[in-house]
């Protein structure tokens, strides 16, 4: 089988769905590797902080580590410190009135989940789209080359297997093409879906842990 054959007999419409195909191949391949490094790198950064935050001797140990790190669980921590200093600068105004430390924290902690949720889930559309419609592409550009090819040898008045095997063999590539583009988005997504659920569960378990520490410990003075 010659690809190269597709763009050289092919029509812009055929050439068109393969070009459309390769981009999406080679986008989705970029996303996997980058987006699979930073689930690595997140998975390693979260389990570091995991294992040291607890372990740490003080508050001020503490922001020294999650200054220092660049995971979601750092990010999480270094919200609920920064949203419990501004409580207390503002208890005796109106915020410190209008809204008392356990809801601010607890506040403080939803909007980072929900920002490092988002964070988590950039590139899944892409891979979702490349998923479901590379594989309708690929029909597209093959139900188009085979009328094309009948559209040949009706005019040739030839009718024999040879003729008409290499033109439509040549048009099924394209299916074949919208499914090698497809397969690696849809195992990916899933992947990742997986993954960022643990994660997810994983921040989601801190917050609440850290939420009942800092209200614990508001009361003996962190700094």
């Amino acid at each position: 089988m010659d690809l190269s054959l597709v763009f050289k007999q092919g029509d812009g419409v055929l050439i068109t769905v393969f070009l459309m195909l390769l981009v999406m191949s080679v986008i989705s391949w970029c996303l996997i590797l980058a987006r699979g490094a930073l689930l690595w790198r997140i998975r390693r950064a979260n389990r570091e902080v995991q294992q040291r935050f607890w372990q740490a001797d003080s508050w001020q140990a503490a922001n020294q580590l999650i200054e220092q790190s660049s995971s979601p669980l750092a990010a999480l921590a270094r919200a609920a410190h920064d949203g419990l200093a501004h409580h207390r600068k503002h208890a005796g105004q109106s915020l410190g009135k209008a809204v008392t430390l356990d809801d601010y924290l607890v506040r403080t902690l939803r909007n980072q989940l929900a920002q490092q949720n988002g964070r988590l889930e950039r590139g899944l559309t892409w891979l979702a789209t490349v998923g479901s419609t590379a594989p309708f592409i690929g029909l597209f550009g093959t139900v188009w080359g085979i009328y094309h090819a009948l559209v040949g040898i009706a005019s040739a008045g030839q009718a024999s297997i040879g003729t008409v095997a290499g033109p439509i063999g040549e048009a099924l590539v394209a299916t074949a093409a919208g499914l090698a583009a497809a397969i690696p988005a849809v195992v990916a997504y899933n992947t990742f879906v997986r993954l960022n659920r643990v994660l997810a569960q994983e921040m989601d378990g801190f917050a609440h842990d850290l939420h009942a520490h800092l209200l614990t410990e508001t009361h003996d003075g962190v700094r």
